[in-house]
């Protein structure tokens, strides 16, 4: 890891960075070193140099949220990745079961108890793609917390309050996307207005210091950065990380998200509990990668989940058409994509046996307990 070359586009508007030790910039590096985008990196760095928090004890809590929706696909991998350097950058993760908030948003046709079945599902999958860390409030500890306990304070929903103050009915239009809605679609339902003043309050109840999400979450963030100042409370700062398109997808990404992976397709999405066999049939037959074509979602998934975990991807065609090859950074293997050293076949089957090397234990948890996997299959029959 380069320090240098991480920490240099923060080092201008961050001056205090300057001020740390190598242990110090080595841990906020480690923590932004591979997001797609950070937002006011100066609070974590007050807080790493002063050993201060939020939460006023000194430790840095860093909060995920989710609705419960269904069964996981890969770009929870993409989040549990960073969640895993979070932990090992002794932040504490909480992980907020949104239960209300995919009520609102019409999950499970709002049926509150099975949103909560795959409530109970998540923390399962997240214990096992995080390796089962110790769990509790203190550093490098893993932590679940739901909003249905959240919203049992009334500090809460004075805070909701505090939060739609001045927020204008476009200006929240303009946040829906965090809900995979576009502007119009709920004119008819007043309280997904309501969805974005309740999920900055769960960051600033909660104490957080960090707050992660998909790109597709950058507005809700920036919302929550507004209320802030508008308040005089303290920003989290803000961590982005990249979204996985489609498996179908083609040629340059687009900032509607309108490319990003779906579990409403099941073709062009690869969930976690996929077989080896079924991972290597989605990409052989439904992946793009078109050798002149620099975008594809074969290169994503080796860029955001293969490299990051294993710093390679191992390539092994037919003995009759190749050698095994081993490739150790992007550019590298789009090139040898790009003229013809690998098949691009052999390339999409790489990368999705380096995807299932990383879920191998996933499925193995699941094989020995099945309990809570199976009640949400039985809910989406």
């Amino acid at each position: 890891m380069d320090l240098d070359t991480i920490l240099a586009p923060y080092e201008e508007k961050c001056p205090r960075l300057s001020e740390l030790n190598h242990e110090q910039r080595t841990r906020i590096a480690s923590i932004v070193g591979e997001v797609e985008e950070t937002v006011g990196i100066d609070h974590l760095v007050d807080c790493i140099a002063d050993g201060t928090s939020i939460g006023g004890d000194g430790t840095i809590r860093c909060y995920v949220g989710f609705e419960p929706s269904g069964k996981a696909h890969i770009g929870w991998k993409v989040l549990a990745l960073q969640l895993r350097r979070m932990l090992d950058a002794d932040v504490n993760v909480l992980i907020f079961l949104a239960d209300w908030h995919a009520w609102i948003n019409d999950k499970f046709n709002g049926k509150m108890e099975d949103i909560q079945v795959t409530a109970r599902y998540m923390e399962d999958t997240f214990r096992a793609l995080l390796g089962h860390p110790e769990e509790g409030d203190g550093p490098g500890q893993l932590r679940f917390f739901w909003a249905s306990t959240l919203m049992n304070s009334g500090d809460y929903w004075a805070r909701v309050l505090r939060c739609s103050k001045g927020a204008t009915l476009a200006m929240v239009r303009k946040t829906f996307t965090i809900m995979g809605r576009d502007e119009a679609s709920s004119d008819h339902d007043l309280s997904k207005f309501y969805y974005p003043a309740m999920q900055a309050s769960d960051i600033f109840e909660l104490n957080i210091d960090i707050a992660i999400g998909g790109m597709d979450q950058r507005k809700a963030h920036m919302f929550m950065r507004d209320v802030a100042s508008k308040w005089g409370w303290k920003k989290a700062t803000c961590l982005h990380t990249p979204i996985i398109s489609s498996l179908k997808s083609s040629g340059a990404r687009m900032e509607s998200f309108d490319h990003k992976m779906s579990k409403s397709d099941p073709s062009g999405a690869i969930l976690i509990h996929d077989t080896e066999k079924v991972l290597r049939k989605k990409m052989q037959k439904h992946a793009y990668l078109n050798p002149e074509d620099e975008s594809s979602p074969v290169y994503e998934l080796a860029e955001h989940v293969v490299l990051p975990e294993w710093g390679e991807i191992n390539v092994t065609p037919n003995p009759k058409f190749g050698e095994p090859s081993t490739w150790k950074d992007l550019d590298s293997f789009k090139k040898a994509v790009q003229n013809g050293e690998i098949h691009p076949l052999d390339a999409k089957l790489g990368v999705a046996d380096g995807i299932y090397r990383g879920l191998h234990e996933v499925s193995k948890f699941f094989e020995e307990n099945p309990e809570r996997l199976d009640a949400v299959n039985e809910l989406l029959k």
